[in-house]
Order: C-alpha cells, then sequence, then structure tokens
C-alpha cells in the first residue's frame, strides 16, 4: 500500500487514455438508454461501479448479450447485484447484468439445475467457456428488481476480464446513446481548517458563500486563515433526458493557476470502494446524509483516480499574499462549471473555538490498538481507520461503547466479550450484536467473538425467540389446480434468518426469496406435483439455531 500511495502522490495530473473499443459493443437493452445511475456515482459504502439503465419503471425487459462470449459466471444473492449474469467477451472485457427477475433459456435451465443440486437458492456458478456462449444480441435476461434494487432498472457493468477493474461504459461508444448539454451542478463549497487551523475566525468547518456570475460559474466569498486548510463540494450531475442527479466525472483544483488535485472516474478496483468513505467528508453525511466531497488529503489512501502533488491539495496561506484557488467540475462531455475562491492570511481571533475533545484514548490509523475493560475488549489492527482521532471507549451497563458511526472505518475489528451473566444451557443462543443487529458470532466456552466494520455500542443479545412464516393465501385442504405459484413471509425479530428450505411431497423444491419484502416463492412444477393430495413443508432457521416448521397439504389435479 505504500508503494501504491507513493504513485498516486507522485503520478502527473494526465489521465492516461486507454483506446478503448467504441463500436464493438450494442446496448443491453432495446430501449433508448436513459441513466438513473452513473458510473463513480457516490453511494453507501462505495462507488457505483456501472450504469443504472431505467426500464420504464416496469419489470421484464429483455437483456440482450452485449456482444459475442460466453457466460462466465452467474451469481443469485438476495443482497448486492441479486440475480446477476457475467459475460466474458474475447477481446478482453467482461460485461455484467445484475437485478434480474430472470434468466432465460439455455441459462435458465443451467441455474435450475444448480438450484436443485445444491439445494439452494442463493449459490454461484463459474460455467466453462464451452457451456454457455453467446452471441450479439441474444436474449439472456429479463430486467428486475432483485437484491438491493430500490426499484425496476438494471445494472449494468464493463470490467477488465484480467485485472477484474471495472470501467466506465462512457467509453465504450455508449455516449453516442446519451444526450447531454448540461453543466454539473454546484450546490455549496465547504472549507475546512486542518492542524488547529483557523479559517473566517472559526476552527470548525464552514459553508462559504457564492454568488453566480454572468457566464454562469461562480465566485466564492473571501476566505481568510491562518494555518493548512482544503476545501470541498457537493457537486450533482444532469444530462438532457434522464433528469436524475448522478456523480460528476471530472474534478481539478488550481492554486494561483497551478493543477494541485484531480480525479475522474475511469476506472478502479473493487478492493478500493471503501475509500469512498475518506473521500467523503463521513462525519457530515453521517449527521446529514449530504456526501460532500473533500479536494484535500489530510491523510494519503490510495484510491487510484485521484492524482494531486505532495501537498495533497492542502493549502497554507502566507503573510502579504494573496492566492486564487479555482475548482473546476466537467462531465465526460465537456460540459464544465466552476468557482473561484479568493484566499487571504489571517491573524484575526479565533471566535468559534474548536470542538472540544472528551475522549480519553488516541488511535493511530497506521498501528494495532487494542482497548479492554472488565470483560470486554476490541482489537484494531493497523489500517482500520482513514486518520488518526481521539476515541471514546467504555464498558458498562455490559455493553461496550467504541465511539460513534460518525467515524468511518475501512477494515473489520474484533470485539471479544466473556459472558458472567447467562447459564450454560442459554450461551448457544447468544451472540454480539450492535443493538439487536447480528454480527457473525464465534463462541469458545464462555468468550464470545465477532467481526465489525461500523462503530458504536455492542453487547451480548439472547435470541430464544424461533422465526415466524406466514402462508400468504392459505391452501389447507384445498383444490388448487389452477394456481401457478405459492408464497410465505418469512422473518425473525432478532439475530435473523440463516436459512430456509421447502420440501413437496418429501423432496426438496425451490422458493426464491426477495429480502426486500421477506416474500418466499414457489412455482409449481408438475415434476413434483402428485395427482390429488399433495403435501408441503416450510423450515426456517434463525442465526443462532431457532427453528420454525410450518406444514400444510393441498389437493391439485394434473390434467389440462
Amino acid at each position: 500500500m505504500k508503494f501504491t500511495v507513493l504513485a498516486l502522490l507522485l503520478s502527473p495530473f494526465l489521465f492516461a487514455q486507454t483506446q478503448y473499443p467504441k463500436d464493438y459493443f450494442r446496448p443491453p437493452l432495446d430501449i433508448p438508454m436513459q441513466l438513473s445511475g452513473n458510473f463513480g456515482e457516490l453511494r453507501p459504502n462505495h462507488f457505483h461501479a456501472g450504469f443504472d439503465l431505467k426500464t420504464n419503471q416496469k419489470e421484464g425487459l429483455n437483456v440482450y448479450a452485449i456482444a459475442d462470449g460466453y457466460v462466465s459466471r452467474i451469481k443469485i444473492s438476495t443482497f448486492g447485484n441479486g440475480k446477476c449474469i457475467y459475460i466474458t467477451h474475447p477481446n478482453g472485457y467482461t460485461s455484467v447484468y445484475g437485478h434480474l427477475q430472470t434468466t432465460v433459456g439455455p441459462i435458465q435451465d443451467y441455474v435450475k439445475k444448480t438450484h436443485y443440486e445444491q439445494k439452494a437458492y442463493e449459490i454461484e456458478m463459474f460455467p466453462k467457456p464451452d457451456e454457455l456462449p453467446v452471441t450479439k444480441g441474444q436474449l439472456i435476461a429479463l430486467s428486475g428488481n432483485t437484491g438491493s434494487s430500490e426499484g425496476p432498472h438494471l445494472h449494468f457493468e464493463i470490467r477488465d476480464t484480467k485485472t477484474e477493474f471495472v470501467i466506465n461504459p462512457i467509453f465504450f461508444g455508449f455516449d453516442q446513446n446519451i444526450k447531454d448539454t448540461k453543466k454539473p451542478t454546484l450546490s455549496s463549497l465547504y472549507v475546512y481548517p486542518l492542524d488547529n487551523a483557523t479559517v473566517n475566525q472559526s476552527k470548525q468547518p464552514l459553508l462559504v458563500n457564492m454568488t453566480l456570475q454572468k457566464d454562469g460559474t461562480y465566485l466564492a466569498a473571501k476566505v481568510k486563515a491562518n494555518g493548512k486548510i482544503g476545501f470541498g463540494i457537493n457537486a450533482v450531475d444532469t444530462d438532457d433526458v434522464s433528469f436524475n442527479k448522478n456523480g460528476v466525472f471530472n474534478v481539478s483544483t488550481f492554486l494561483n493557476g497551478n493543477q494541485n488535485y484531480n480525479y475522474q472516474f475511469n476506472t478502479y478496483s473493487f478492493d478500493e470502494m471503501r475509500f469512498i468513505n475518506a473521500f467523503i467528508d463521513y462525519p457530515r453525511y453521517k449527521k446529514t446524509s449530504q456526501r460532500v466531497q473533500k479536494l484535500f488529503m489530510k491523510t494519503p489512501f490510495a484510491l487510484s483516480i485521484i492524482k494531486t502533488d505532495s501537498l495533497r491539495g492542502i493549502i497554507t496561506p502566507e503573510p502579504n499574499l494573496a492566492s486564487t484557488y479555482r475548482i473546476e467540475v466537467s462531465d465526460y462531455f465537456g460540459n464544465q462549471n466552476s468557482i473561484t475562491v479568493p484566499i487571504e492570511y489571517d491573524t484575526e481571533t479565533p471566535i468559534v473555538p474548536s470542538e472540544p475533545v472528551t475522549s480519553k484514548y488516541f488511535v493511530r490509523y497506521n498501528r494495532d490498538s487494542n482497548f479492554e475493560k472488565d470483560n470486554m475488549s476490541v482489537f484494531f489492527p493497523a489500517g482500520t481507520f482513514y486518520e488518526d482521532f481521539n476515541m471514546n471507549f467504555d464498558v458498562k451497563n455490559n455493553k461496550v461503547y467504541i465511539h460513534d458511526d460518525t467515524v468511518p472505518v475501512h477494515s473489520n475489528f474484533t470485539i471479544t466479550i466473556k459472558d458472567t451473566l447467562y447459564p450454560e444451557s442459554l450461551r448457544d443462543k447468544l451472540y454480539i450484536g450492535k443493538g439487536t443487529s447480528y454480527n457473525g458470532t464465534i463462541r469458545k466456552g464462555d468468550v464470545f467473538t465477532a467481526k465489525a466494520k461500523v462503530l458504536g455500542q455492542y453487547g451480548l443479545v439472547l435470541d430464544t425467540i424461533a422465526p415466524v412464516i406466514k402462508i400468504t393465501k392459505p391452501v389447507e385442504g384445498k383444490w388448487i389446480s389452477d394456481q401457478k405459484k405459492i408464497e410465505f413471509t418469512i422473518g425473525d425479530s432478532l439475530s435473523g434468518i440463516k436459512s430456509y428450505n421447502g420440501y413437496l411431497n418429501g423432496s426438496w423444491v425451490l422458493f426464491e426469496y426477495e429480502n426486500k419484502n421477506r416474500k418466499i416463492t414457489h412455482t409449481f412444477d408438475d415434476q413434483y406435483l402428485t395427482e390429488g393430495e399433495n403435501f408441503l413443508k416450510i423450515e426456517v432457521v434463525d442465526n443462532v439455531g431457532n427453528s420454525t416448521i410450518f406444514e400444510t397439504h393441498f389437493f391439485r389435479s394434473q390434467q389440462k
């Protein structure tokens, strides 16, 4: 990582322009391309890895292979991209299609066979190159709303097959399908005093007023500072037809005409995704849901889209020397907006002091740290955090208090709790939770260990409550020959559902799970039905082993 950060700091500001094929791929849908999300858009804990393509607010649109190739991976998940297909192309790229309603044709046959072989809904498959070949324009799936999708759309990516870096799809000729004559929108500018600096008589971050100029650019109010400062912006981009507030493509900053910070959303790896929490003003985001993009690095972090000098975008005003700072924000099509900020050195006494430090502990981001009190401890490996910070830590009322979630966490830390309250007979029903939310917990005797990625209050949670199963439309003792599906709602109030299984006449059958509405659905298959009476059993198990079984019977005629 040290080499990566050094390379990032010393690299030139010009991005290498890879020559991507412009006419090799076709669009994955046969309706006009409209974006509900673009590449690099700021999302919780990650940058968006592709395009979100609108599907007219409905499911079931045809999804096509964008070029010849073969299906190299299929993943069916209740989270993330939901039902997802990966196609490897002979030109070195892989296309990805997510949130699908269903795969079709030979791909669906392959998926269904694997479901039943593994007796599971959530599966991942890696077909060989000769198993599922596809041709350009071949129907491969229907669009949907599965996984973590918040509405019907198609998630679409292009990756480098060898490195698995995601690449902005706009480079592959898809700019021809998008009309964009609109400049990015700059809604706010913030200035940050660093290392006990003062800015406009404040030792806390400030919103800077901006005035719209006749040429469409912005002039900021004068910033007077003593010590090191940095800036941040709230910026979005729109195009002519989608109307969504999407992410910006390129941001460059200049101090007295010299470029000192730049980022551009061309390509990056999945290992870099979580650096978004260092890229934005994370405490402000947690408090206000506003993602301010910082234009400086207080502590270096290895996000390859950023190019900067050795000062990392940090500015130190000098006595008797006025400076001009300019921020330029542009989209892929060259539409640009900018802010000019006059900066002066200042010696006035601060009026607004720094936020008081009430914590007793100090954590260095690049060192291991261990905190222990009573029967609880927390271990932070080096690299858990992005910056040094003052941390609150305490144990009281059988809870461990680990600061709060306004400080971002990059990688897992370990919580260990020795139980002193519960009898041995209940310990298998305990887990470590933030509130009641479940963290994967390992038990050894009376010692419990879990990994976490969010600061806050943790403790042991006792879960003796079994999951709940409810049938949507009762079928007990009924003839349901014309019914194509059967549906249940499943849920668990504490540790959460670990597994569910359905059995029809003693045979395992596939139930698809939609996490957003907690519904499991089975589409009837004559192969598992019998003429007359049929018996159905559903078993649901939570994360500490509590289970519930639902049984029913119904009648069905196989005659058409």
